[in-house]
């Protein structure tokens, strides 16, 4: 048994109780298509008109690693955890496993939301928390997890001189 299997079973059997598992996947719902995220943005578009378009390229930072994080889930075609006596506790939009797109967005999201002004221990929390949720509940491997934070941060980087500045800073090429 590899490192993410044991990894993984670890994460499906402590802590499981019914209570737990069906709030784990009411949370985990949250991360879906990148909704939470989209949302995030989309409130700070409204709020925050003087800059609402660094919102609006934020959002689309986040709304970008989820079709690039679909593209790379095609090319590596890596099937879902299967484990022997513990079934997944959540639906899936597809078969394929690696990256985890609750992750990559997740990741994503936090960096360019906190360079725009939002705390970054809460937003960093919250996709900690739904890139794990879906360790527990049996969807994904630990490495489909890194490999999506780590796309969804190094996406965003690559946009953060545009779309993803720190509150004060100017884009990238204006004086």
């Amino acid at each position: 048994m590899s490192a993410d299997e044991r990894l993984l079973r670890l994460a499906r059997t402590l802590c499981h109780t019914p209570a737990v598992e069906r709030a784990v996947g009411r949370f985990s719902l949250l991360g879906e298509h990148a909704g939470v995220w989209l949302a995030i943005g989309m409130a700070g578009q409204a709020l925050d008109r003087p800059r609402r378009a660094r919102w609006r390229r934020a959002s689309g930072t986040v709304a970008g690693v989820y079709a690039l994080n679909t593209a790379v889930k095609l090319v590596v075609r890596r099937p879902r955890p299967s484990l022997a006596g513990l079934p997944p506790l959540a639906g899936t939009p597809s078969r394929l496993s690696f990256p985890s797109a609750h992750a990559s967005t997740s990741f994503a999201g936090a960096r360019c939301y906190s360079r725009l002004g939002l705390p970054a221990a809460p937003l960093y929390a919250l996709a900690v928390g739904l890139s794990m949720s879906r360790l527990y509940l049996g969807v994904h491997y630990p490495s489909d997890v890194l490999g999506g934070a780590l796309l969804g941060t190094a996406f965003a980087r690559l946009r953060t001189p545009a779309g993803c500045a720190r509150a004060g800073e100017r884009p990238a090429g204006r004086a």
